[in-house]
């Protein structure tokens, strides 16, 4: 397990508990009224630590290197149903996005996303999560699938920007995502959007228009990440702690400005802290939300989205 800086005094804790388990363990001495104040002592610093986040400090549990990615959760909540499909039938398969059939109980979904690597060969393997318009094009392709067989579609969004090469935008980088945004407007299926780590820039917006938008609350959502905005602003990226706060990217934020429909709740530390009731906790919210949204006909379904997307940014004085 790795820690974050302000995650250290968890690490002690944890640490304390060991050696205090090994100790019980190794020797007659009793010790679990120790272990008892230990874990105690390591429940309330979690709460404390975690209560308080920055939102810079949102911004690095979001790139925690424990955190779950997307195919994490689709294996978690789809088992052996999922099914992966590739290709954009026109240049190649895009390794940063990844997408596929999946069932959650006896209901088939279409899930889509970006997906990071482990280590250094898997993070060059993904391009770090940052898809070409191939990748794009591959995930508007299975939406257009998902439609065409009435089959609800599922978007998990962590990335930190479309790729922005010279050779990504010779093949239409700009274009592939405004047409999945214009084409996920007008979708005739249930679409249902979860940030689970970055959500930056037009990378996230060309898988990002859902039903239902939900971030859990540990991730964040914005048009440009802390450092880029401060090395544009100060010219220098000692700044992205003042330009996190000043982006509201956070999804306390994001409700706020009623541009997500809701805030998961994560497991007491963090994603990371605990894969599985992550993945559970996921899990639940995509089925409560479908079932209110297979209540919709097609045609409800795209209205209320339309009308849901005009209305983002609207002030009335």
């Amino acid at each position: 397990m790795e820690y974050l800086d302000f995650e250290l005094p968890i690490k002690e804790l944890e640490e304390q508990l060991d050696k205090c388990l090994v100790i019980g363990e190794e020797s007659d001495v009793d010790v679990s009224e120790t272990c008892k104040q230990i874990e105690k002592k390591l429940t309330q610093t979690r709460k404390d630590i975690y209560k308080n986040l920055t939102a810079w400090q949102r911004v690095q549990l979001s790139r925690h290197p424990n955190r779950p990615y997307t195919l994490d959760y689709i294996r978690a909540i789809c088992g052996d149903s999922f099914l992966e499909l590739h290709g954009d039938r026109n240049v190649k398969d895009d390794k940063a996005m990844i997408g596929g059939l999946g069932k959650i109980g006896d209901q088939s979904f279409m899930f889509i996303g970006q997906q990071k690597g482990y280590n250094t060969k898997t993070r060059q393997y993904r391009n770090f999560g940052m898809a070409n318009p191939e990748g794009y094009r591959k995930a508007l392709r299975l939406m257009k699938s998902a439609e065409k067989f009435g089959i609800p579609v599922v978007c998990f969004i962590d990335t930190p920007g479309a790729y922005p090469g010279i050779e990504a935008e010779q093949r239409g980088q700009g274009e592939a995502i405004a047409r999945n945004i214009l084409e996920m407007t007008r979708l005739k299926v249930p679409i249902i959007v979860v940030i689970i780590g970055e959500g930056a820039s037009g990378g996230a917006l060309g898988i990002g228009v859902g039903d239902r938008v939900l971030m859990l609350e540990n991730t964040w959502y914005s048009v440009i990440s802390p450092e880029s905005c401060s090395s544009i602003l100060w010219r220098s990226w000692e700044f992205k702690e003042q330009a996190a706060e000043a982006l509201k990217l956070t999804a306390t934020d994001m409700k706020k400005l009623k541009l997500i429909d809701e805030i998961v709740r994560e497991p007491a530390g963090g994603a990371h802290g605990n894969r599985d009731k992550a993945f559970e906790i996921v899990k639940n919210k995509i089925t409560s939300h479908f079932q209110e949204l297979e209540k919709l006909s097609p045609k409800e379904l795209v209205k209320l989205r339309m009308e849901k997307y005009a209305n983002m940014g609207v002030f009335n004085g």
